[in-house]
């Protein structure tokens, strides 16, 4: 039976993702899909986008790919750049059109019926139709207050909250274990800063189980260092 398998943040750690997709042994018939941030920070963000091309993966869209969007068209328009990392500055410069036709086309969501998920980067505010998120929070959030106050920053987690459906599966903030809520699943397990990378792997039409039973579903690779330090490139 063909498979499903949604792969966190890879954030251009291809030989750890080249890793991950030979122990998961990867066939003609497995859907491949990513929570987005291909690219930044780690060693080979091209060599990724190449593997995610091959294997016509579905990717929605992360902040990283957005940011270098919007420097490139900072650029083009002779307006300030975003402040950008070495690793951005590098693709600003190598990736060519196709690759930047490609990043332009990513989507905000992709919707996993015969599972019950939609995959998006970071998150979602909890009891807001989808058709009226903020696309920024998106990209970009990580916690929601008490009072209900979505944000970028650390905090409270946004998928406590959240009560579905559909399961939101998710990546952006990195933590050494996955998240594991309720009626949410995150995948960024900061493989680029030293932790794993970590695929969920669904069966035709499984549907998540409880948190407790999750796990299950999971496949993780070591990263084989510390590509970045939470900001900067490690050399």
């Amino acid at each position: 039976m063909s498979r499903t398998i949604v792969i966190g943040d890879v954030h251009g750690c291809r030989a750890e993702l080249e890793a991950l997709l030979e122990r998961l042994a990867l066939a003609s018939d497995d859907q491949l899909v990513f929570v987005g941030d291909l690219v930044a920070k780690g060693p080979d963000s091209r060599g990724v986008l190449a593997i995610a091309r091959q294997a016509k993966a579905r990717v929605a869209v992360g902040n990283h790919e957005q940011k270098l969007l919007a420097a490139r068209q900072a650029a083009r328009e002779k307006r300030p750049l975003p402040k950008l990392d070495p690793t951005h500055e590098r693709l600003l410069a190598e990736l060519e059109e196709h690759e930047w036709a490609e990043l332009a086309a990513l989507p905000l969501n992709i919707e996993l019926p015969a599972h019950g998920v939609r995959v998006v980067h970071a998150g979602v505010v909890p009891g807001v139709p989808f058709e009226k998120q903020d696309p920024w929070l998106v990209t970009h959030m990580r916690s929601i207050s008490d009072k209900g106050e979505p944000s970028a920053k650390w905090g409270p987690l946004w998928g406590t909250k959240y009560q579905g459906p559909p399961h939101i599966v998710f990546g952006h903030n990195a933590r050494k274990e996955p998240q594991l809520h309720p009626h949410a699943t995150g995948l960024d397990t900061a493989c680029v800063y030293g932790g794993e990378l970590t695929a969920l792997v669904l069966p035709e039409g499984q549907q998540l189980p409880p948190p407790h039973e999750r796990r299950d579903l999971m496949v993780t690779q070591r990263a084989r260092r510390a590509y970045s330090d939470y900001g900067r490139p490690l050399s």
